[in-house]
């Protein structure tokens, strides 16, 4: 595994400041039944990283006692952590929106039976990756029958009422680029991943997001092992739009690590680089109950281009039509 940090260390990324924190995104574990190519946390079947029963503890403490009203999940696979039915559960209890960051084939792994049905009784948001609706390119960028496996999960989220107008279940799917490229318009990509998956395998979903591809962990060291890291830096660079620096995911949202230490985001996490905050040279969810992050300066370096290119990337997709 190539590292890029030190690709990405000198940077002219413009400062940026933090907004109201909304958004709670906590990485359960880099443990994940897929190994995929874009992967941006390295994550796969023998990583061992999970988040214990006390960091979860430390998560349901500072949602009861912040006004921060969203959990994300994320892993890794996050349903493989033991603790994560427990923590949906007493998310849900003091009122806050979960979502859940799915691969979709974790619905068929043993001991996973129940889990779409454990989802949609919580009212669980699931957002689902489905990297192409084509299935020749989701089994090149995730693994032989991947997308058959996929496709049996959607339909059985779409039986107990996901994607469906009216249900309250949201389903929304995430695209990635296959290599080095920018994601195309999110609009008309959304569109035409409605109309293959309606009228090939009867499918339904609420929103499509578009991510670009990090050039971080696996997917930078697979970029630098090929030649095209400094290629891909320059598109990102010479793609780069100042509008998106006032909603780019940062602003709102923590990041907290399997161990509970916080960073400006799940890409910074993955990179080793600490949320800052009043000198401490790490920050762990205990210490933030009283803490007002609101204009504290957030870390960047070059990938953060990676988020500002073109139509601009989140975990909600695209920042700009």
């Amino acid at each position: 595994m190539h590292a890029t940090l030190p690709r990405l260390e000198t940077s002219h990324f413009p400062a940026i400041r933090r907004k109201r924190l909304d958004t709670l995104q906590v990485n359960l574990g880099y443990k994940c039944n897929q190994t995929c190519v874009h992967c941006h946390v390295n994550a796969g079947p023998t990583r061992t990283e999970m988040m214990s029963r006390e960091t979860i503890s430390d998560v349901i403490a500072f949602l009861k006692a912040s006004c921060v009203k969203t959990l994300d999940l994320t892993g890794g696979a996050p349903e493989l952590n033991v603790h994560f039915r427990g923590l949906v559960l007493a998310a849900r209890n003091l009122g806050a929106h979960v979502m859940d960051r799915c691969n979709l084939t974790i619905l068929e792994q043993p001991g996973q039976e129940d889990l779409a049905q454990f989802l949609a009784v919580n009212a669980v948001e699931i957002v689902a990756s489905l990297p192409c609706y084509l299935e020749e390119n989701v089994d090149a960028q995730r693994g032989k029958g991947v997308f058959e496996a996929s496709i049996r999960a959607l339909r059985t989220l779409n039986a107990l009422g996901y994607g469906r107008a009216g249900s309250g279940l949201a389903l929304n799917l995430v695209y990635n680029p296959q290599g080095p490229t920018l994601p195309p318009a999110q609009d008309k990509l959304e569109a035409d991943y409605h109309r293959h998956l309606a009228e090939r395998f009867g499918v339904v979903f609420d929103r499509l997001y578009v991510l670009t591809n990090m050039p971080i962990q696996r997917f930078g060291s697979t970029l630098i092992s090929k030649g095209q890291f400094e290629h891909y830096m320059a598109l990102l660079k010479n793609a780069y739009q100042p509008q998106n620096l006032e909603s780019v995911m940062c602003r709102n949202l923590i990041s907290v690590d399997w161990r509970g230490y916080l960073y400006d985001c799940d890409f910074n996490q993955m990179l080793g680089l600490p949320l800052q905050l009043n000198g401490k040279p790490r920050v762990h969810l205990r210490q933030l109950a009283s803490a007002d992050l609101e204009d504290n300066p957030i870390v960047v370096k070059d990938h953060c281009y990676g988020c500002t290119a073109g139509q601009g990337s989140s975990c909600g997709g695209a920042l700009a039509a």
